[in-house]
């Protein structure tokens, strides 16, 4: 009831800043008013604010304030003048391609997204995933870091994993991934973490330290396996519907300042990642790290299990 409670009202919302702005667009995160992503977008609020005289503005809701991400997709789809911050494995339910994005240790680094968002392939995908369901791609360039493992045990190797009830996102290309790597997959949606791991309903998660820090999940985890299986490349998704009603120049204004905010997040990302490991370490965490090419041939599988081995090897000729 919380859910559809929270569901209407973002309909809600949306229909009235509709009606009483010329155009507004909300940015829905699930993670903290602290992470640097959040910061980089509420700075590009403001960028988009003065570049278009206030004629569009763009309003930033951290901590899943409108809802899950499924959740927030739905309106989207619907026409809300949303944008959700969201990996490729959920928007694979809607253009499967797409997950390979999100798929384990697909990059060396995320710089090396850029090459493969600037591919023909990715554009088609994109273009494709706006006609058949509505969901306008925006940029795919919101680097929040490199995924491990948090755990309440030492993990050294995928056979400690065993048992082992880890949350994860609940797409195809995530559950099979830390399923592959050894663990139980427990989808489970990132606010309820915290919690969970509080009452023993699952045994850890897997995330990148900037988003554990923002949701103080060192108060509950001990260990941090420094497995790196995914390089956490995300995107804005907004209704294809009230992007094409923008005029071309507000488009354009959005396009760019919300990419050039992506790049920015991606670095202040990469330069808090030291930082976020000391203050951890200090509350008593303990970073492992770990032989990551026994953790790589586990999930070799997935590529082949998901039909994304001949996408992978597209991406990389390209």
């Amino acid at each position: 009831m919380k859910t559809i409670a929270l569901v209407s009202a973002v309909a809600l919302a949306a229909g009235a800043n509709l009606a009483h702005a010329a155009y507004q667009l909300n940015l829905s995160s699930a993670l903290s008013a602290q992470d640097p992503i959040v910061q980089a977008m509420e700075e590009a609020s403001q960028t988009i604010a003065e570049r278009s005289d206030g004629e569009l503005t763009v309003q930033v809701f951290p901590n899943s304030q409108l809802g899950s991400d499924e959740d927030v997709v739905e309106q989207i789809r619907s026409g809300a003048n949303i944008a959700v911050l969201i990996d490729a494995g959920r928007l694979s339910e809607y253009q499967p391609e797409l997950g390979i994005l999100s798929a384990p240790y697909l990059v060396e680094s995320h710089t090396d997204y850029e090459r493969i968002t600037s591919s023909e392939l990715y554009r088609e995908w994109v273009e494709s995933l706006a006609e058949n369901s509505g969901l306008r791609l925006l940029n795919y360039n919101w680097f929040q870091g490199s995924r491990h493992m948090l755990t309440q045990k030492l993990v050294e190797t995928p056979e400690d994993l065993s048992g082992v009830r880890v949350r994860t996102i609940n797409s195809p290309v995530w559950v099979k991934t830390i399923e592959a790597m050894g663990a139980t997959p427990t989808p489970l949606p990132w606010s309820e973490v915290y919690s969970a791991l509080q009452l023993g309903s699952i045994d850890g998660a897997e995330a990148q330290l900037t988003a554990a820090e923002g949701q103080n999940l060192h108060e509950v985890i001990t260990h941090i396996a420094l497995t790196g299986h995914i390089h956490l490349m995300t995107g804005l998704a907004t209704s294809e519907q009230w992007y094409q009603s923008l005029p071309e120049e507000l488009r354009t204004i959005l396009d760019e300042e919300l990419r050039s905010a992506g790049e920015a997040a991606s670095q202040a990302t990469v330069d808090a990642q030291d930082a976020v490991r000391e203050r951890m370490e200090a509350e008593g965490v303990t970073f492992t790290e770990v032989d990551v090419e026994r953790f790589r041939e586990r999930v070799s599988g997935v590529y082949e299990e998901l039909g994304y081995d001949q996408y992978r090897d597209q991406l990389t000729a390209e």
